[in-house]
């Protein structure tokens, strides 16, 4: 019997055929071109020139060596979709493929798709497609989204609009959702522009992964934590997490109230968190990363830092502003959350200067990072104990010292709420109730406010 042969036709302007993956490097290319004129196409590994099926050899890493391939040499980034398809008893891949962000490079050489050739881009073209992509009326962030009026998360959306009305910059009279996104121009008729999904919106365009290291290495996590959701809710998210991550240490100046100081001035981290999401690369899909280590605390934001300037030029000189999503920094400017003229980066290095905290930037074709290095200035030591928090010659404090003083609160008044030991102390409802749940010697008895505490020997 004979064996049957399979074609898949032929070579067009957006479908290519490669022999294996020993051509990637052809392959990405192709991609490259296909997309500057197409917007999308369709790849084959194991198919000849002509159409037919030869067959692709395929291992548990083939399909991740395809897709790191793409990931590593195409920009900007895109998320293909790659499978595996059967013809007979020969085993073919399948890349699908698209993307709008035009010039797209492979291999730093952008390319244009003609007939079956993928020829280098001429200059003019090249620079005709940047400015096409850099112009709001085409960037990702002004494009209309699936979402609608109706999706807006409604907490978020009244808790930036009380907070944008107390700083006076905008004072509409109409409070409906959609005459207020129309107004700030996020939105066409019903449905949402990106930008407008982007900020109110608790869908997976937004993506914050948050992590714990025990040492200063990326190796073991003591903690983990991956959410999706609005710009403003994962912003608060990521903010809670650093002020209970960080180690604080408190001074008494002689008066009745304590003066509690953090490791990290946390306008300066609230001011990078913001500017993580504001100014990222929305459209490739990667995550804000906060990652906390024994020594430092990193918050990355996915998206290549503008090239010909660097973030010292922001902290010394006078700069325009350089906006990757202009909708998106000037609605978070109505509402005070950030700043629109290129002062993020000085404000915070003010803060950290103030606070003797050292601070760095790191960037790279993929994305910027704001490094604060924890237990610097005047007041931390080096005298680091097991579970991370300075000694008591520092003046700091730890858990310990909060049972401490709930003990004292509790003997005064066994019917004091946590509420009232949180605004006592000067911290969070939630650090009281974990420093609660800690304590083996005090007990709540009852229920409400019939009850009562109780601290046992």
């Amino acid at each position: 019997m004979a064996e049957q042969i399979y074609s898949l036709g032929e070579e067009t302007e957006q479908i290519e055929f490669k022999k294996s993956t020993g051509e990637l490097k052809e392959a990405v290319i192709s991609m490259a071109a296909i997309l500057n004129k197409h917007q999308s196409g369709k790849l084959y590994f194991g198919v000849k020139n002509d159409g037919t099926v030869i067959g692709q050899e395929i291992n548990d890493t083939t399909l991740r060596t395809i897709s790191q391939a793409i990931g590593n040499h195409l920009r900007p980034a895109i998320y293909p979709n790659i499978k595996k398809e059967h013809y007979g008893d020969r085993t073919v891949v399948l890349v699908e493929f698209s993307g709008t962000q035009q010039p797209y490079l492979a291999h730093n050489i952008p390319r244009i798709r003609v007939a079956d050739e993928d020829l280098v881009m001429e200059q003019p073209m090249y620079e005709e497609m940047l400015r096409k992509r850099d112009s709001i009326n085409y960037s990702w962030e002004s494009q209309k989204s699936k979402y609608t009026i109706t999706d807006i998360d409604q907490t978020a959306f009244k808790s930036y609009l009380k907070k944008a009305k107390k700083v006076g910059r905008i004072s509409f009279e109409n409070e409906e959702p959609s005459e207020v996104m129309t107004k700030l121009g996020l939105a066409e008729n019903e449905y949402l522009l990106n930008a407008g999904a982007a900020l109110f919106v608790n869908c997976g365009i937004n993506e914050l992964q948050m992590a714990k290291f025990a040492s200063d290495e990326r190796l073991t996590f003591t903690d983990i934590r991956r959410f999706t959701g609005s710009i403003l809710d994962l912003a608060d998210k990521a903010v809670q997490y650093i002020i209970d991550a960080m180690d604080w240490r408190v001074e008494f100046d002689g008066s009745l109230e304590r003066k509690e100081i953090p490791e990290v001035p946390v306008d300066a981290a609230r001011e990078a968190v913001i500017n993580a999401f504001a100014h990222r690369l929305i459209e490739s899909g990667q995550s804000v990363e906060v990652a906390i280590y024994r020594s430092f605390m990193e918050i990355y934001s996915p998206g290549k830092f503008p090239d010909g300037v660097t973030p010292e030029m922001f902290i010394r000189e006078i700069r325009k502003p350089i906006r990757r999503n202009p909708l998106i920094t000037r609605t978070l400017y109505y509402s005070k959350d950030m700043e629109s003229f290129a002062t993020g980066l000085k404000r915070i290095q003010d803060a950290c200067d103030e606070a003797g905290c050292r601070v760095e930037y790191y960037g790279d074709e993929y994305g910027f990072t704001v490094r604060f290095y924890r237990h610097c200035g005047e007041g931390w030591g080096t005298d680091m104990g097991a579970n991370g928090t300075h000694g008591t010659q520092s003046g700091t404090h730890s858990d310990m010292s909060y049972e401490e003083q709930i003990l004292n609160l509790v003997r005064m008044n066994n019917k004091i709420t946590r509420k009232q030991m949180a605004q006592t102390l000067s911290i969070s409802l939630r650090t009281v109730q974990r420093v609660i749940n800690s304590m083996d010697n005090l007990t709540y008895i009852g229920s409400g406010r019939g009850g009562h505490w109780e601290i046992r020997n």
